[in-house]
C-alpha cells in the first residue's frame, strides 16, 4: 500500500479552491492575441498520422508560411458511409496559452488546449451531473465512496487505461500528481491543502482523507492526472518542460506540434481506450490556430479555413444566423460582469481581516453603504444591456445565475432621485456648482474632498470599455465623477506575491467578469469570506479584494462548507446572496452567454457551461460534404 501525507508547507486547510476561479476575461475572452497566419503545413500529414499513430511531440518552432488545405481535403475520411472517423478540425482562438499543465495555467486558451490531452477521475456533464472518467463510478454516500462524515473519499479506478506511451495508468499516478501539487506555493495549492493523506490500498483503489468536509471534493483530481512513471521530480513541477509539452498523456489526442505564435496541432492518441472500443477520437487531428481578431476568424470560417471561432463578441454576429454554412452557439454561461467595490482605504497595504476588525480603515467614499447603494441606483443596467448584449445577454442580480444552487435576488430599480437623496444623506453635496459633489459632513473623507472615483478595467475589451464609459456617464448625472483607467489583463489579474493592486486592495472600483463551477462553494468562499481577504498572514490567498467583512455572510459560508446536504448548502448560498445584495461589495450588471461560431459540418460539439470548449473533443467529427463558403 502506498500513501503520502502533505509536506509541512502544503498550505492551510481553508483553501478557497484548487486555483483562483478565473475572471471571465481569462475564461472566455482573448487578450492581446499573438499574430495568426495561414494554416499549417502539418495538415498535409493528417492522413499519415492517422495511419501511423502519434508522432513524437515537437519542440517550439518558428512558424513559416504553411499551405492551407481546402475544406474538402480537410474533411477526407476513411471507412464506409456513416463512418465518423477522419478529418481535421481547426479552431480559431484570439490568444495563445502560456502553459498546458492544469495545475499551473491561468488562461482559458490553456484549458481549451489542455483538455485535448488531459483526463481526470470524474467529469461534469452539460446537465450538471457528474460522470466517471478514469474512475469506475462517482463516489457518493449511497455507493460507499464517501464516508458518513464526508472526510474519506474512495475511488475505484479503471483497469483498461494506458498512457500514450503504453504504460498503464493506476493509483500511483494520482499519488504522484498529489505529491507534485503539494510542492506548489501555499497560495496555489488551494483545496488540495485539505488533503491530510492520500493512499493506494491497491493499484486501482484510491483513498483520500480530508481535514474537514469540502463540498467541492469531486473537483479534486477532476481535471488532470500527471504521469508518475517518467522520472519527473514532483518538487520541481514549476520548471517541468511537461508544462508546455505534455508527453505522455491520457486524453484523446497527443501533442504533435506547437509552432509558437501560430498554431498548435494535436493528433489522435491510439492508446486512448475508446479508440479500440468506439473508434474515438473520431478526428485525425485538432488544430488550434491563433487569430488576431474575431473579424479575421469569421472571415476564415466563412471561407472554410476554420471550423470554429471561439468567444465571439455579439457585435460581430449581426446577421450570422443567415450566413450559409455557419451556425451560432450561444448557451448560457455563469459569467457575470460586475463592479467590485473597495470598502477599505485604497492606500493601505493589504490589511488582514483581524486588523480590519480592530481598525476598519474605511474607504473615504465607498465605505459608506449609502454611497454604494446610490451607485447601483444610478446605473441604468437595462440601457447598458441594450447597448452591449441586446440579443444574447440578460440582467444579473446575483453571483449564482444558474445551476442547482442558483439564488434569487430581485432586480434593483434605476432611480436617479433616490441616488441623489442617498448621497445628500451621506454628506456628499455639490456646493460649488461644478457638477461634482464634495464632502460636507460625509463619514470618512476630509471636508471639501470631491467625489471622484477611479474605475479600472481591462484594456483590449470593447464590450467592457463601452460598459465602463456608460457607467461613468450615468454616475456623472448624480454628481459622481468617474475616471476610467484601462490596464492590461496581466496587471489586473496578477497575483498577490507580485504586488497586484487588486489583491492588495489599492483601487476604488473594478469592472470585470467572473464565473463559477457546478459546486460553487470554492468560488463563493474565496470571494466573500473574511478569511479570504488576501494578506501576508494567509500568504495572499483568497479573492475578497474589496475586503468585505460580514458576520452573517461568514456564517452562511461556514454552514455551506460543513454540510453534506445539497439542500442545506443551497439555503446557505441564498442567505449569502441576500447579504451581498444588501451590502453591495459587488454590484452585478449583466450575464452573457458563451458565443462561438461554427461551421455546419462540425458535429459532436456540445457546449458545457461547467467545463471548457474541448471537454468532449473525442466525440467531435465532421459531416460528409464540403463547407459552403
Amino acid at each position: 500500500m502506498s500513501s503520502v501525507a502533505p509536506p509541512a508547507t502544503a498550505g492551510a486547510a481553508d483553501g478557497p479552491g484548487r486555483r483562483p476561479p478565473r475572471a471571465v476575461d481569462a475564461r472566455r475572452t482573448g487578450w492581446g492575441a499573438l499574430a495568426g497566419s495561414a494554416l499549417l503545413l502539418g495538415l498535409l500529414l493528417a492522413a499519415l498520422v492517422s495511419a501511423c499513430g502519434p508522432t513524437p511531440q515537437s519542440q517550439p518552432t518558428d512558424a513559416g508560411t504553411p499551405t492551407a488545405l481546402s475544406p474538402t481535403a480537410r474533411a477526407t475520411r476513411s471507412g464506409t458511409d456513416g463512418d465518423r472517423r477522419g478529418g481535421t478540425v481547426v479552431l480559431g482562438l484570439r490568444y495563445e496559452p502560456d502553459l498546458l499543465n492544469a495545475y499551473l495555467r491561468t488562461q482559458a486558451a490553456g484549458d481549451v488546449a489542455g483538455a485535448l490531452f488531459e483526463r481526470g477521475l470524474v467529469q461534469v456533464r452539460p446537465d450538471g451531473t457528474w460522470a466517471p472518467d478514469l474512475a469506475t463510478e462517482v463516489p457518493s454516500l449511497e455507493n460507499g465512496g464517501v464516508s458518513p462524515d464526508g472526510l474519506t473519499i474512495t475511488y475505484h479506478l479503471k483497469k483498461n487505461v494506458t498512457w500514450s506511451d503504453g504504460d498503464p495508468f493506476d493509483c500511483q499516478d494520482v499519488l504522484f500528481t498529489y505529491q507534485a501539487v503539494s510542492h506548489l506555493e501555499p497560495d496555489k495549492i488551494g483545496d488540495y491543502g485539505l488533503i491530510t493523506s492520500l493512499t493506494c490500498p491497491d493499484p486501482y483503489t484510491l483513498t483520500i482523507q480530508l481535514a474537514r468536509f469540502y463540498p467541492a471534493f469531486l473537483t479534486l483530481f477532476a481535471e488532470s492526472i500527471l504521469p508518475g512513471h517518467t522520472g519527473l521530480e514532483p518538487e520541481a513541477m514549476a520548471t517541468w518542460e511537461y508544462n508546455r509539452y505534455p508527453d505522455p498523456v491520457l486524453g484523446p489526442f497527443v501533442l504533435q506540434e506547437w509552432a509558437l505564435a501560430d498554431h498548435l496541432t494535436a493528433v489522435r492518441n491510439l492508446e486512448y481506450e475508446s479508440w479500440a472500443s468506439r473508434g474515438q477520437p473520431y478526428l485525425d487531428a485538432v488544430i488550434l490556430r491563433w487569430i488576431d481578431s474575431s473579424e479575421e476568424g469569421i472571415e476564415l470560417l466563412r471561407k472554410g479555413e476554420l471550423d470554429l471561432v471561439w468567444d465571439v463578441a455579439e457585435v460581430d454576429l449581426f446577421g450570422a444566423e443567415g450566413w450559409p454554412g455557419v451556425k451560432v452557439s450561444h448557451p448560457p454561461s455563469t459569467g457575470t460582469e460586475r463592479l467590485v467595490l473597495n470598502l477599505r482605504n485604497p492606500k493601505g497595504t493589504a490589511p488582514c481581516a483581524d486588523s480590519l476588525r480592530r481598525s476598519p480603515a474605511w474607504h473615504w467614499a465607498l465605505g459608506d453603504p449609502r454611497v454604494r447603494e446610490a451607485i447601483e441606483a444610478a446605473i441604468d443596467k437595462q440601457t447598458i444591456l441594450a447597448a452591449t448584449l441586446p440579443k444574447y445577454g440578460s440582467l444579473a442580480t446575483t453571483e449564482l445565475n444558474q445551476g442547482p444552487f442558483a439564488t434569487t435576488i430581485a432586480p434593483t430599480a434605476y432611480d436617479l432621485e433616490w441616488a441623489r437623496t442617498l448621497l445628500d444623506e451621506a454628506g456628499w453635496k455639490d456646493r460649488n456648482d461644478d457638477q461634482v459633489r464634495e464632502c460636507h459632513g460625509c463619514l470618512y473623507a476630509a471636508p471639501g474632498r470631491p467625489l471622484q472615483i477611479e474605475l479600472r478595467t481591462t484594456a483590449g475589451h470593447e464590450l467592457r470599455r463601452r460598459t465602463a464609459q456608460m457607467i461613468a456617464g450615468m454616475l456623472k448625472k448624480v454628481g459622481i465623477e468617474v475616471t476610467v483607467t484601462r490596464v492590461s489583463p496581466a496587471a489586473l489579474f496578477s497575483s498577490y506575491d507580485r504586488g497586484a493592486f487588486r489583491s492588495w486592495g489599492q483601487f476604488d472600483m473594478l469592472l470585470y467578469g467572473a464565473g463559477y463551477g457546478i459546486e460553487p462553494y470554492g468560488r463563493l468562499n474565496g470571494t466573500f469570506a473574511s478569511s479570504n481577504i488576501p494578506c501576508d498572514k494567509n500568504a495572499g490567498k483568497g479573492y475578497n479584494f474589496g475586503r468585505w467583512i460580514d458576520e452573517e455572510a461568514d456564517a452562511a459560508l461556514a454552514a455551506a462548507g460543513s454540510s453534506l446536504d445539497p439542500g442545506a448548502r443551497a439555503a446557505a448560498y441564498q442567505r449569502l446572496a441576500e447579504r451581498v445584495a444588501a451590502e453591495r461589495p459587488h454590484i452585478y450588471l449583466y450575464t452573457y452567454p458563451a458565443l462561438d461560431l461554427l461551421s455546419t459540418r462540425f458535429m459532436g460539439y456540445k457546449p458545457n457551461v461547467w467545463d471548457t470548449l474541448s471537454w468532449n473533443a473525442g466525440e467531435w467529427y465532421l459531416e460528409e460534404g464540403e463547407t459552403q463558403p
